[in-house]
């Protein structure tokens, strides 16, 4: 008989929360469009107001700073792209989704762990002393590493800097997790997505304090206070207000639950494959992310096996082309070979301790090379 699948590929998108599924399916029924004048178009605008107030509170943000985006890579090219005037100071352990947008942006170092060199910032800050954005992500995809950006912002208004950061995969897990949201961390401009917290593909948003002007990306209609064009996605805006909600709802335990198998997992792999690598160890870290490295066998060839046994688990950041990717977070970190050799465990609201039994299992006969 066959095991249940195992899902434990949460960074690249999360199962969907059944709060947002119904959310969803409500607005599914009748017609309307948010900007209309008629009855049904205010009920459309009344859900698309509430989502925004209840994905604000879940940012620590002001409902008027919510911009609604077909999703985070969009809205990480508005910001980027909102103040051409600035040089971009960015990482090199960035989502492609911001050094696609900004390929001539200064790079600032980091360290084995994929943590920036704040002394580096500093210099490169002087040099653009009140004409930088800084863009740096509050937690990395791939190793789950959580970047110091409270003082990034300390610098930064040292020197008369914008920031930027996309919180992609910190959102909805918390303070302790990175996440302090739009006002307690002090950034300019945050960026959200709605998949990765058991919403919608599709749906995401930019978040820009109270006073920062920030020209449409996409222009058309006046929608989203003019700063982005284009019929709003009722559905999927639904759905991610009703997901927020739900994480406002659900308290800490779970993920205090997930920082536990994470950590039983990684002991496991280091008592009975002490060659194996967990990149980003020694630093501070999302508590839903391993990045495990099998010295030897190629990450493609560990996927393989483990889906072939019903767990899904995957390498570097989800890629268009559906093959696994080169990791250009894990070469900048200084990984050699093992930047290839690298496969992501992260885990979300709907794990069980089983998933992470299964998979050392699983992990430990590849390994051994039993299966």
């Amino acid at each position: 008989m066959t095991s249940d699948p195992i899902y434990l590929d949460y960074n690249a998108t999360a199962p969907l929360r059944l709060a947002a599924q119904h959310a969803m399916m409500d607005a599914m029924g009748p017609p309307g469009n948010p900007s209309s004048v008629h009855h049904q178009g205010q009920k459309a605008r009344a859900i698309v107001e509430l989502a925004r107030e209840q994905v604000a509170k879940l940012a620590d943000a002001d409902p008027a700073s919510v911009i609604f985006t077909s999703g985070g890579t969009e809205a990480n090219w508005q910001a980027l792209h909102g103040f051409s005037d600035r040089m971009i100071i960015t990482t090199p352990v960035e989502h492609m989704a911001v050094l696609s947008a900004a390929p001539d942006a200064l790079l600032i170092d980091v360290d084995a762990d994929g943590v920036i060199d704040l002394n580096h910032l500093e210099h490169l800050l002087k040099t653009y002393k009140d004409n930088a954005l800084i863009s740096v992500m509050t937690a990395n995809n791939e190793t789950g590493v959580i970047q110091p950006l409270d003082q990034v912002v300390e610098l930064a208004r040292a020197y008369g800097a914008l920031v930027h950061s996309d919180a992609v995969q910190s959102f909805g897990k918390g303070d302790a997790n990175g996440c302090a949201g739009l006002r307690a961390s002090g950034v300019d401009m945050l960026t959200i997505s709605a998949h990765k917290m058991g919403a919608a593909t599709g749906i995401g948003a930019l978040l820009v304090r109270e006073g920062l002007v920030i020209p449409p990306l996409i222009v058309g209609g006046g929608q989203e206070s003019r700063r982005r064009g284009g019929t709003e996605n009722l559905i999927g805006i639904a759905g991610f207000g009703a997901a927020a909600s739900d994480i406002m709802n659900s308290g800490t335990a779970w993920l205090d639950q997930l920082a536990k198998w994470h950590q039983w997992l990684e002991d496991q792999i280091s008592t009975h494959a002490p060659d194996a690598v967990i990149f980003g160890k020694a630093a501070k870290r999302l508590v839903n992310t391993s990045a495990i490295a099998m010295s030897g066998r190629s990450a493609e060839t560990q996927i393989m096996q483990l889906d072939l046994a019903g767990i899904a688990v995957s390498a570097g950041a989800a890629c268009s082309s559906g093959k696994v990717a080169n990791s250009h977070v894990l070469a900048a970190m200084g990984a050699g070979d093992l930047a290839h050799q690298t496969i992501r465990v992260s885990s979300g609201w709907n794990s069980k301790q089983s998933d992470f039994e299964r998979f050392f299992e699983i992990w430990l006969q590849v390994y051994e090379n039993k299966v």
